[in-house]
């Protein structure tokens, strides 16, 4: 592998095509597509100025490296990457890239990133000022991704998220197949004309959450005083250990919630208007 070490470059595609090589504390300047339709890259330490650094790159590591603003858009296009410790202060970092892993990544200017990914590994990522971050993504596992960011998550599919906190509106609407285990969400609004949404034991903040929903499912989630008008025209089976703020016409399933300070059923109610709703429940 060659190996080039303390040097800069600017303009444009500096490092076209190149293949096999490590990079160890180098700078990319201003200028356009650094590193574009590479394969097998490293980059150690490294500081990327320039927009476009990585599109079309198969196979590369990036590591204690730093993305500044001007690197917007800064990997699409790309395959089998490993970024670990680095900063982003850059908006629309990844884009229609397959098979990524991220670790111990802050990604510091998060909107509009993500969008139509293929599968891929967050652990300890925190992402803030997301706004519409992981649209249309697919086949992610995520752990421990701290977001404050709204509209995430929107058409998003086959998705596993554990142990996280997010603080988001607008979050997981149309999506389909997505668990969340053991994280907080909160921001209203939450998980409108989602498909097989799945919550275990979740805690949920935010005015009307989860209406609309078709295969939603609840285990053992707590909620809010914030969440009020809970469930409007959704087709649900939840267990929900203590108060419910207010539960407002879900269309079937079952809701068994420790309590509902105020249960709404009233004319606008949708067929089959079947769904039952119990209280007292507690966890066994």
């Amino acid at each position: 592998m060659k190996v080039i070490r303390n040097q800069e470059y600017g303009g444009e595609r500096p490092l076209y095509c190149e293949r096999d090589l490590r990079l160890e504390d180098v700078v990319i300047h201003e200028g356009e597509s650094a590193l574009k339709e590479t394969a097998n890259i490293e980059a150690i330490r490294c500081r990327f100025e320039g927009k476009y650094p990585l599109w079309c790159c198969d196979g590369f590591t990036v590591r204690d490296s730093f993305f500044t603003v001007g690197a917007r858009a800064g990997i699409w296009y790309s395959r089998d990457m490993l970024m670990e410790d680095c900063i982003i202060d850059a908006p629309k970092t990844f884009r229609e890239a397959e098979r990524l892993t991220l670790r111990r990544v802050l990604i510091d200017a998060a909107s509009e990133t993500f969008w139509h990914c293929r599968g891929g590994l967050l652990e300890d990522v925190r992402a803030l000022r997301a706004d519409y971050i992981f649209m249309q993504s697919s086949g992610l596992e995520i752990r421990n991704l701290k977001l404050q960011g709204n509209y995430s998550f929107q058409w998003a599919r086959d998705v596993v998220i554990r142990d996280s906190d997010l603080d988001t509106k607008d979050a997981f609407w149309e999506c389909d197949n997505v668990t969340v285990y053991d994280s907080r969400i909160d921001g209203e609004f939450l998980g409108w004309h989602s498909r097989n949404l799945h919550l275990v034991r979740c805690h949920i903040g935010g005015s009307q959450p989860l209406c609309y929903a078709t295969g939603l499912v609840l285990e053992d989630c707590t909620f809010d005083p914030s969440a009020d008008l809970a469930f409007e025209y959704s087709d649900v089976q939840a267990t929900v250990r203590g108060a419910v703020t207010s539960i407002k016409n879900p269309r079937s399933g079952f809701i068994k919630v420790g309590s509902v300070g105020e249960l709404i059923w009233d004319e606008n109610c949708k067929a089959p208007a079947s769904c039952r709703v119990e209280t007292g429940y507690q966890k066994a």
